[in-house]
């Protein structure tokens, strides 16, 4: 047997392994093993890569990603809600962020004491054009600095706003104890978005800062194989993947949340005159909180209730259940039709979501950053539930490509197709660790 690498997903729920033929690039093995974050979390990992690895196989690498422990919290700042706030959000999205506060304008002493409660890993400060107005930057840097002298908040920070202001604010964070890393503006002009530095900055905070401090395995080699938060790796496959197939679309619905990936074909009539100023995130991902469909069950039913969506009289109290012991095993066929039917609502309302764009700055604002999907080319599918459904590609596209009344444009004539093996993520630690033969060959086989 030749040497494998080692391509692992550390989640909140289960670690997931894969051992890929360090060679060609074919998937050797796998193996999942419930996380034990109640112990150490190389404990669990050690079980499931040693049930995927082949017999006789030599491990020549280890790339792990990670999520345990709520991934990557992102607290977000920029000068307005509908520009600079919006275009850094999009772009720590891009990164594997969970998004848990968004700041823009005035930074009150209430505003930094809110931002303080959600306890953010980082903070995303952006701000003004490149050249443009550098007031709201600085004064938020110094915003920053008092609340660290103050009320001992050393938040490290990205920063990624005007660049003609960057070493001054660098300095006035630096001053103030705040470990700061000062990258190329997230909006360099009104119009054009450059998420890339600022994702790249959020995952080295990520690595340094955020898995030694979570404190998930008390051995150095843990923190030494995490290369990336699991959704920064996912999206990283998802764009490989794209390359291949086109316009592409993501759904991968978890216990927890249901992330949706999009690759698509930038829109030369949403250009010029016609471009959203905050800039358009055609490779992007959304989250949705509450369309998991263990822990927040209940928010899938909720979710269909407002969509108006047709359901299972008796769904309400499944999710309930589930939400009550998210460790649930649906162990009949009444059991599973329910995991299949919150999969499947929590798959259209995610997708919609995507398509319509994000509300920023509070309910009252507009969506933007809308998605027309009708070109896309095709549609994976990944979770649990979807892997372990041998009719989740069928119900998966009833349920994206036949959605009609939801006020987008769903794929017309894509391929539905569900990532059985789980290659997405190992795909992109191995593209990211420079690796990019080996990934496409292993996404070949989705």
């Amino acid at each position: 047997m030749t040497g494998v690498i080692v391509c692992a997903d550390v989640g909140s729920t289960y670690t997931k392994a894969a051992a890929v033929d360090a060679d060609t690039g074919a998937l050797a093995g796998t193996a999942s093993h419930p996380t034990t974050l109640g112990t150490d979390v190389m404990d669990g990992l050690r079980a499931a890569v040693a049930n995927a690895l082949p017999k006789g196989a030599t491990v020549v690498d280890t790339l792990v990603c990670s999520s345990a422990g709520g991934g990557l919290r992102l607290a977000v700042i920029g000068n307005e809600p509908l520009v600079t706030a919006r275009a850094a959000y999009r772009a720590g999205l891009s990164a594997g962020a969970r998004v848990v506060d968004v700041r823009a304008g005035t930074l009150g002493p209430a505003d930094l004491a809110a931002l303080a409660a959600v306890r953010p890993d980082v903070i995303l400060l952006a701000g003004g054009t490149d050249g443009g107005d550098e007031t709201v930057l600085r004064a938020h840097a110094a915003a920053l600095a008092s609340a660290s002298e103050r009320d001992g908040l050393t938040t490290p920070v990205v920063l990624a706003g005007n660049a003609n202001a960057a070493a001054d604010v660098t300095a006035i964070l630096e001053a103030a104890g705040v470990p700061v890393t000062a990258v190329g503006n997230v909006l360099p002009r009104i119009g054009t978005l450059d998420p890339v530095p600022a994702r790249t900055a959020l995952r080295d905070v990520f690595l340094r800062h955020v898995i030694a401090g979570k404190h998930l395995s008390a051995s150095a080699d843990f923190t030494r194989m995490v290369k990336a938060a699991t959704p920064d790796a996912v999206l990283t496959g998802v764009e490989l993947l794209a390359e291949r197939t086109g316009d592409l679309l993501v759904v991968d619905v978890g216990g927890a949340t249901t992330d949706v990936y999009s690759v698509l074909t930038p829109d030369a009539e949403l250009q010029g005159p016609r471009a959203e100023v905050a800039g358009t995130a055609w490779r992007a991902r959304t989250v949705e909180g509450d369309l998991g469909v263990r822990h927040t069950a209940v928010g899938i039913a909720e979710a269909a209730g407002e969509e108006d969506l047709p359901t299972d009289p008796d769904l309400p109290e499944a999710a309930r259940r589930r939400g009550a012991d998210p460790a649930l095993r649906a162990g009949t066929d009444r059991e599973r039709a329910f995991d299949r039917e919150l999969s499947a609502l929590a798959a259209r309302i995610a997708v919609r979501r995507h398509a319509r764009g994000e509300r920023i700055g509070g309910p009252t604002e507009p969506l933007r950053g809308g998605k027309d999907l009708a070109a896309v080319a095709a549609v994976v599918g990944s979770g649990g539930i979807l892997r372990r459904d041998p009719g989740a590609a069928e119900w998966l596209r009833e349920a994206v490509g036949g959605d009609t009344s939801g006020g987008v444009r769903p794929p017309k004539d894509a391929r539905f197709t569900v990532d059985t093996d789980y290659r997405l993520a190992p795909a992109g630690l191995l593209a990211a660790a420079g690796r990019r033969d080996l990934a496409s060959r292993l996404l070949a086989g989705i």
